[in-house]
């Protein structure tokens, strides 16, 4: 394992400091720290954040290895700045044994790009019949301390308060899909005056809403914990802060999606903004930024979702629902929160890092950058600007919804646990991590 001082980086406080890599540790961080044995790296006009944690990452593998596979989608998460990422349990099989989560571990700490924590299902083969081996899960190498059936809501309240009961026996946290499935039959947008121009079945707010407001109670009354995934409606924020103004243990995230683009997008029936949730208004879009600066929503979450080529070009109706999102993530909430100075680099560090970490109880990143902390780095550029194309991506997934719009920043060098996975912005060779 290489040795690396980063010289003259901006650490999120805005104070320039160089830090000092060794044995995948800080070991130094000053303005006089001089190593002649390390590879130098010249941090001028870079921020130095913490690596990125992603709560919401969809690695498709086991059984969906033509969208993605583990390896390509954490070099896809390395070249965003990401150095854990948390698999959602929608493979094949589910990820609702001790077995697949422990198969999703080992292929994470075989490609070696991020850390990953793989997320268990919490019901059997995510059908929202019976709850999954959750205790197990729990107790297996894997570690698991999430579970979700992301794709699918947990729409019987008996079984989600049984769920949420099983938590509290180690700590773990249910990260609900907010979809009343009855609402959204059919459904393919935002439900409004433009899914009626369009004439596409509507996706209306209150199937988030509704959820939100039943498990937020659900969690009161059983005092366990609760994350939501992918907020998306003006509604579900006021829900959410009036269970936080209560005291009920609740945490959501918003997608960088979310945060940028505008259902008016679909006018042009292009299946890359085919979303779930849809995209949603542009005052619903201004809701969420708010929410996220004021803590109502603890983080940013890609809820990286790639398909096929096939999957997405085709008709409206039948086309998947997902974006890929681990590349642009940085560069997309740059755009939509720090170029108007409503969030700095420190509140990035903490929606994009140190809080996904806790509430996914992933060690190492509660302090951030300091003296003994892994040496999990991100080297970002917030000057450079980029029109985003396909060469910007790292995985197997080409659905972005970006392609073709001017992004700024670039994420110019990556560092995992000490091993450099990025180099000049681009991801280093399988080899080249393992000897870095």
């Amino acid at each position: 394992m290489g040795s690396y001082l980063i010289e003259g980086a901006t650490l999120p406080d805005g104070e320039r400091a160089d830090l000092l890599i060794e044995d995948g540790v800080i070991v130094e961080l000053g303005n006089d720290v001089t190593e002649t044995d390390a590879e130098v790296i010249d941090a001028d006009g870079l921020i130095a954040l913490p690596g990125l944690v992603d709560l919401h990452t969809h690695l498709r593998e086991p059984g969906y290895e033509q969208s993605e596979t583990v390896l390509t989608g954490t070099r896809a998460a390395a070249a965003g700045g990401y150095t854990a990422v948390f698999a959602m349990a929608n493979t094949s099989p589910v990820s609702d044994t001790a077995g697949v989560v422990e198969q999703v571990l080992s292929l994470g700490e075989a490609a070696g790009y991020a850390t990953v924590r793989p997320i268990g299902a919490v019901t059997v083969g995510l059908k929202g019949e019976r709850l999954a081996e959750l205790g197990a899960m729990a107790a297996s190498r894997a570690q698991v301390r999430v579970f979700s059936d992301d794709g699918f809501c947990v729409a019987d309240p008996l079984l989600m308060r049984r769920a949420l009961e099983y938590m509290k026996a180690f700590g773990g946290v249910i990260a609900q899909h907010a979809q009343e499935p009855r609402l959204t039959q059919g459904a393919q947008m935002n439900e409004g005056a433009l899914s009626g121009e369009l004439g596409l079945a509507g996706w209306p707010a209150v199937a988030e809403e509704s959820v939100i407001a039943r498990d937020v109670l659900l969690a009161e009354h059983v005092g366990s914990r609760l994350h939501v995934c992918h907020v998306s409606t003006a509604g579900s924020v006021e829900v959410i802060r009036w269970a936080k103004s209560r005291g009920i243990d609740v945490t959501a995230e918003v997608t960088p999606h979310h945060l940028l683009l505008t259902e008016d997008l679909v006018r042009g029936y292009d299946a890359r903004y085919k979303v779930n949730p849809p995209l949603r208004t542009r005052e619903d879009v201004e809701a969420l930024r708010e929410a996220l600066v004021d803590g109502t929503i603890d983080i940013v979450a890609t809820d990286h979702a790639p398909h096929p080529v096939e999957a997405k070009d085709t008709e409206w109706d039948v086309a998947a629902n997902g974006m890929v999102g681990l590349e642009s993530a940085l560069s997309v909430v740059h755009a939509a929160l720090v170029a108007d100075g409503r969030l700095d680099w420190a509140d990035v560090a903490r929606v994009m890092s140190a809080k996904p970490a806790e509430i996914g109880s992933l060690g190492g990143y509660a302090d951030g950058l300091v003296v003994g902390a892994p040496a999990n780095v991100t080297l970002y550029d917030p000057g450079a600007s980029r029109s985003f194309s396909t060469a910007d991506l790292a995985g197997k997934g080409v659905n972005s919804p970006y392609l073709g719009l001017e992004l700024p920043g670039r994420v110019v060098h990556t560092f995992h646990a000490g091993r450099r996975t990025v180099a000049d912005g681009a991801v280093l060779e399988l080899a080249e991590v393992a000897g870095a």
